[in-house]
């Protein structure tokens, strides 16, 4: 569909070697986002600049502190940059500029990472769409019929990457807002399981939710500046081999009415190049998954008890009407949400986290990422009752990584007779991050091979 992009790899090798300089690879990034509206919600030059010119005179004297020193990197607007406004996509935070870098940010930085700006989001990051109607809304890369949603609430950190503005990009997930704008434009994501990073510095929506994590064109980008932003360096990995993997496939989901038929073939495609591999791939119903959409659907979203405690106190004061419509309503639809019934979602979810780990047995989970492709972006935005539906259609499959914090990655897995993308996704139970990355870095030829088909 395009040239193959860079990667963040890729163009940190080209630096390393003097075949690009990171000054004017900086300048040529700045030049970039300035000409796209509504993908960026503001640009740190400065700050771009100096780190480029320190990064090129480090890499001439040898002196490189990371395979990625000098490379752009684009943050979603929740993560405090010093001297910059966290507007977490809203009006309503733009007066005062943040102290100090967040955690993940100065890790960045001290690997020699060039912070380029600020991306868009849905206010509050509260939608898997990614509208936004105080700093506009990025269209989805594909949609030659009519303009699609770009997928929420990272979506400007996705369409920076899917538009070549940058290698990769940093966003949250609480209930899928990284791994839908990637499923919905062909990219690469890992949300990590939620006690993976140090999120100080990061505006919050549901503390006990929220996670970190890479949008990218590649495995390897996602797998690497993930480390940079949790450790400050990349860590050496044994990948897990073909002959070693163990997959299930959810056959729960095979008759969700849900779950568009384009969506289902392609997981079925990838898992039949999976056996192909040498990988071991079962086919059988995983009852947490199961139980934990009915409890979703049955006691409510936990993530929506704490979003509206979280900005509570902005729903009951002056500002309140300024805040996007579609979010207000959200955020107040938990208003009456019983405090006992929270309770019970907090031990629901232990228990089921439990339940997931002796069903898989060591097993690693294949799914689709969401249900379907990118809606259409005119139907979501004039009609709030369609948004609402289309939304929580949207979150549906990845509410449940989010409810078990699930480790995910997600991959492109194919087409639909549209040309739209559809998308896999490959989780572990609760903390075995490093079991999914090796098993992916083992796999990634299979799990790649669509991807490098599009480019």
């Amino acid at each position: 569909m395009t040239l193959k992009p860079e990667t963040a790899l890729s163009l940190g090798a080209q630096l390393a070697q003097g075949s690009l300089d990171p000054v004017e690879l900086t300048e040529r990034t700045l030049i970039q986002a300035g000409e796209h509206d509504s993908i960026f919600i503001s640009l740190t030059p400065e700050r771009a600049r100096a780190e480029a010119l320190a990064a090129r005179e480090r890499i001439r004297l040898g002196l490189n502190r990371s395979v990625l020193d000098g490379v752009p990197l684009a943050w979603k607007d929740l993560f405090d940059l010093a001297g910059s406004i966290t507007t977490a996509g809203s009006r309503i935070f733009s007066s005062i500029p943040a102290q100090r870098d967040a955690f993940a940010v100065y890790n960045a930085a001290a690997a020699g990472m060039v912070s380029v700006g600020k991306t868009n989001m849905t206010e509050f990051a509260y939608s898997s769409l990614g509208l936004n109607p105080h700093y506009g809304t990025p269209s989805c890369i594909t949609g030659k019929d009519a303009p699609r949603v770009p997928g929420g609430s990272s979506s400007g950190s996705a369409i920076a990457v899917a538009k070549g503005i940058v290698s990769a990009a940093i966003g949250t997930d609480t209930a899928g807002s990284l791994r839908v704008p990637a499923a919905f434009n062909g990219l690469v994501s890992y949300k990590p399981s939620q006690s993976r990073h140090n999120r100080i510095g990061v505006a919050p929506l549901a503390r006990s939710l929220d996670t970190m994590g890479v949008i990218s064109h590649s495995l390897a980008d996602c797998v690497a500046i993930d480390d940079i932003m949790r450790c400050g360096h990349i860590q050496d990995r044994q990948p897990i081999r073909p002959a070693a993997s163990l997959f299930v496939m959810d056959t729960s989901l095979a008759d969700d009415p849900l779950i568009e038929p384009a969506v289902w073939e392609n997981l079925k495609k990838t898992a039949a190049r999976l056996r192909q591999a040498g990988c071991r791939v079962e086919e059988r119903p995983i009852e947490a998954v199961k139980e934990t959409l009915e409890t979703i659907k049955s006691l409510g979203w936990l993530g929506a008890i704490e979003a509206y405690a979280e900005f509570r106190e902005i729903l009951e004061g002056s500002n309140a009407s300024a805040l996007d419509s579609r979010v207000r309503k959200r955020l107040l639809d938990a208003r009456d949400f019983p405090a006992d019934r929270a309770v019970v979602l907090y031990a629901k979810r232990a228990e089921l986290i439990r339940k997931l780990r002796m069903e898989l047995q060591g097993a690693i989970l294949l799914s689709p990422t969401v249900a379907h492709c990118a809606p259409l972006l005119e139907p979501v935005e004039k009609d709030a009752d369609v948004f609402a539906r289309v939304n929580l259609q949207t979150l549906r499959l990845p509410m449940i990584g989010s409810f078990l914090d699930m480790p995910a990655i997600v991959f492109p897995s194919g087409l639909d007779p549209e040309g739209n993308f559809t998308s896999i996704q490959i989780s572990a139970p609760c903390g075995e991050d490093e079991k999914l990355l090796c098993t992916a870095n083992g796999n990634s030829v299979v799990f790649m091979a669509e991807k490098q088909r599009f480019e």
